[in-house]
């Protein structure tokens, strides 16, 4: 399908990669991973051509379609949500406007004997059996049930583009992108923008999809969800297997681990002829043999240990005062935008010391609650804070803020006062921005690069309350599990807004679900959360048995099949639950490999432990699709 040999790009004298090679094929999922800065998103612009390469190939098979979800978008002013996503349908929009065309001929022509009029109706009637067998009159349904995964309402689809925010305005794009029915999917960072509930759907989505898929992603369980294969770029070079990104972590360790023990014993074997190879060149009956070591020494293949680019960030976040008990408390607190309401009364109490997860669908009101929180916007209500509370803010868009025209040092030193700004470099250090990385401009920096110094801002005033409104968009992997450990340890309050559910995992002991206005308490993970949802979806889905069954049935046999019915929603309900407890089971695993994986190795059992467990998962997971096909059945 797509031929990648020898490729190289470099920026200013600097490789991104150099002469690396891939193939994908039909059916593959790849994983595109790496540090922010690494190059991911600059390969996937190469392979779309948006940027050329300095050297290298890049072959495809012909007729190749190649669909790729760019990180800037630009719409054409005046369409609503519903014209823009219908220009996916390019062929189709140009079949349908002829055949309109014809018609209006035709319908203006009285000359029917003629043979224009003849050809005129071959014309329309071939048109439409192309406009049929392409699916034109499937696609408005088709583009509806996209738009509607991705989180729009109905009521979206004939409001202007222009209303929408950029996070939507991604939405739409992404959803042209999935009904252009692509050979090859090229996705950059396609969960930033989407809520739990739109990155569930999409994983559906994807795991389907027919064709082949790159993407960079920084969300780990998505891409353990999606992809089948993984290719890391690190030091200009990448990795390629076809495992997904666990598994694939898990070998990769396996693989250093088997280099460093043929190392090792490869340096002792030449340690060893070296020392034969003095103690014969002394000797004249033995120089003979001394010649012939030293060719066998020049001939040896030194082994190579492969690279890792373990350097991490090094955060914590100091709590400044002890607040009194309770830090934030909210009074029939309503909002609206315009005639748009977004939240209606609410009332909520956080307490000193608390973990809280603001989740829910994108427009809901969860971005719009930490910003009355820090006093931004105006409300109506109360919204307190208690004693001595001061919070430290992570805007969704913080990393927009930053000039583009001034260095990473100059923005911290403007950003500090008298008593901290000796500790700027200090600081900056700890976020990876060393050496000449602070006269970098900011418009240069990649996006996680951005975030990690929004990130760095933060720790130059004192708060004792963290109010962090999407903090992980586009920070890599790595960077996410330290500024996670870093949020576990903090002492004080947190409020978290984030749609990663690996992040989210074991960070918060309460979570405020936001929808239709008002917020739902939900006292526990976000694994708990997700159970519950599943669960609430499930008695929804009974209440709205069609009634037109009940009446053409007998007592009896309505009541039989609701009792099963019953039985195999319980039986789902217990598999999910079976499903989330596995894989909190596997997490913790995976972080106990990542941060201590020889003491963790040292059980001999481990990996046969890991190994079951994830044949245990992939049993259940069969399990519940089972179960949901004998649902589907009975309904």
């Amino acid at each position: 399908m797509l031929n990648v040999h020898e490729l190289s790009l470099s920026f200013g004298g600097t490789y991104l990669f150099r002469n690396i090679s891939f193939r994908i094929g039909a059916g593959d999922r790849v994983g595109l991973i790496g540090k922010n800065g690494a190059g991911k998103s600059t390969l996937l612009k190469v392979i779309a051509k948006d940027i050329s390469e300095d050297s290298g190939q890049i072959a495809t098979e012909k007729d190749i379609k190649i669909g790729f979800l760019r990180q800037d978008i630009d719409f054409e002013k005046g369409r609503t949500v519903r014209e823009e996503a219908y220009t996916a349908f390019e062929e189709l929009l140009a079949l349908e406007k002829e055949i309109e065309e014809i018609n209006n001929q035709l319908a203006t022509r009285t000359d029917y004997e003629s043979q224009s009029y003849h050809d005129l109706m071959v014309s329309v009637s071939e048109t439409s059996e192309r406009f049929e067998m392409l699916g034109g009159y499937q696609y408005p349904g088709e583009t509806e049930k996209i738009l509607l995964g991705l989180g729009f309402q109905p009521a979206d689809f004939d409001q202007p583009t222009d209303t929408f925010s950029g996070g939507w305005r991604m939405r739409i794009e992404l959803a042209k992108l999935l009904l252009q029915h692509n050979d090859l999917l090229l996705l950059d960072e396609p969960t930033n923008h989407l809520d739990i509930e739109s990155i569930i759907w999409l994983e559906n989505f994807l795991k389907n999809y027919k064709g082949a898929l790159m993407m960079v992603s920084h969300d780990k369980m998505f891409l353990n969800q999606v992809t089948n294969r993984t290719i890391e770029i690190t030091a200009q070079r990448i990795y390629d297997f076809n495992k997904s990104y666990t598994q694939y972590l898990l070998l990769r360790k396996e693989i250093i681990t088997q280099q460093l023990s043929a190392q090792k014993n490869q340096e002792k074997e030449i340690a060893q002829t070296e020392r034969l190879i003095e103690r014969f060149r002394a000797k004249a009956s033995k120089a003979s043999m001394a010649q012939s070591l030293i060719k066998k020494l020049d001939k040896i293949d030194r082994i190579e240990v492969d690279s890792e680019e373990t350097e991490t960030m090094k955060i914590t976040f100091p709590v400044s005062i002890q607040p009194g008990k309770v830090v934030v408390e909210t009074k029939n607190l309503s909002k609206s935008y315009g005639d748009k309401k977004v939240l209606h009364e609410v009332n909520i109490q956080i307490v000193r010391g608390q973990k809280i997860s603001f989740v829910g669908q994108n427009g809901q009101g969860k971005s719009t609650l930490a910003k009355i929180m820090v006093n931004e916007i105006d409300y109506q209500g109360e919204c307190q804070l208690g004693h001595n509370v001061q919070i430290g803010y992570f805007a969704q868009n913080q990393a927009e803020y930053l000039e583009g025209e001034k260095t990473v040092l100059d923005t911290m030193i403007d950003a500090a006062n008298e008593t901290n700004r000796r500790r700027v470099r200090d600081i900056l250090g700890s976020f990876l921005f060393r050496g000449d990385d602070v006269d970098k401009k900011v418009k240069v920096l990649s996006g996680g690069e951005r975030n990690r110094l929004a990130l760095s801002k933060l720790l130059l005033q004192p708060f004792n309350v963290l109010v962090m409104d999407e903090p992980t968009n586009h920070l890599d992997i790595q960077s996410k599990n330290v500024l996670k450990a870093a949020l576990q340890n903090f002492d004080g309050t947190l409020i978290l807004v984030s749609h990663d559910r690996d992040f989210l995992d074991g960070l918060s002991e309460k979570v405020y679900e936001f929808r239709n206005h008002k917020l739902k308490e939900y006292l526990g993970d976000i694994n708990y959360y997700l159970e519950q949802r599943s669960l609430d979806s499930l008695r929804e889905a009974e209440k709205k048995d069609p009634k037109e069954k009940i009446h053409k049935s007998s007592n009896g046999l309505k009541n039989e099949l609701q009792k099963k019915m019953r039985s195999i929603q319980n039986k789902i309900s217990n598999t999910e639950s079976k499903i989330n407890a596995i894989e909190k089971q596997l997490a913790q695993w995976d972080v106990a490999l990542a941060e201590n994986y020889d003491e963790t190795v040292s059980d001999a059992t481990f990996f046969d432990n890991y190994q079951s467990k994830k044949e245990e998962l992939k049993d259940s997971m069969q399990r519940w699709e089972k179960l949901q096909d004998e649902l589907d059945q009975q309904s």
